[in-house]
């Protein structure tokens, strides 16, 4: 019993380790005034991608060598960065439509992008033998919960900062695509 318990300490562990990504992402996207309903879809399909991506990582542990986890997080980087130099010229250029928005494929290249460093855990899970579901399901919920959590702080922070706030949000999401690129 205290076998299986200190299992899911780790996997809980684990799961947060993963999601601190997502809350410090999100902390910049809530800055952008965003309604409730998007900022719960953007936690949604965060915590899904956080189970996708590790679950490919599983699926292909075996097969795919440990070489493709720079690729990989060199791109979840670039990615970041991309979008966080997107949201500091906008708000520097108030005529400038915003490119990349969290919905559509936006989204979904903000959820990939945030997750794309849970594809070589998954790599490292799929060889060590572990409980997939559970491990997954944590992995995503705390991911969800995180980014849920980092979206509404960037709301009340953007009370504080005011017009600031988008170019700290830009700041943040670069600060962490350089961070997984170096």
């Amino acid at each position: 019993m205290s076998v299986y318990i200190g299992e899911v300490v780790s996997y809980i562990f684990l799961a947060l380790a993963l999601g601190m990504d997502a809350f410090s992402v999100s902390l910049g996207l809530g800055m952008q005034r965003l309604r409730l309903k998007r900022v719960a879809l953007i936690g949604f399909v965060i915590g899904i991608f956080h189970i996708i991506m590790p679950f490919m990582g599983i699926m292909l542990g075996k097969v795919i060598s440990t070489q493709i986890n720079e690729l990989t997080v060199l791109a979840g980087g670039l990615l970041l960065v991309g979008i966080g130099a997107q949201m500091l010229f906008s708000a520097f250029n108030h005529e400038a439509k915003k490119i990349i928005q969290p919905i559509g494929t936006g989204l979904l290249l903000l959820a990939f992008g945030v997750s794309i460093d849970s594809f070589p855990v998954g790599l490292s899970l799929g060889l060590s033998g572990v409980k997939t579901v559970m491990a997954l399901l944590l992995i995503g919920a705390a991911s969800m919960l995180l980014s849920w959590t980092g979206m509404i702080a960037g709301r009340k922070m953007y009370g504080f900062l005011g017009a600031y706030s988008e170019m700290l949000g830009g700041s943040i999401l670069i600060g962490f695509g350089l961070h997984l690129i170096f």
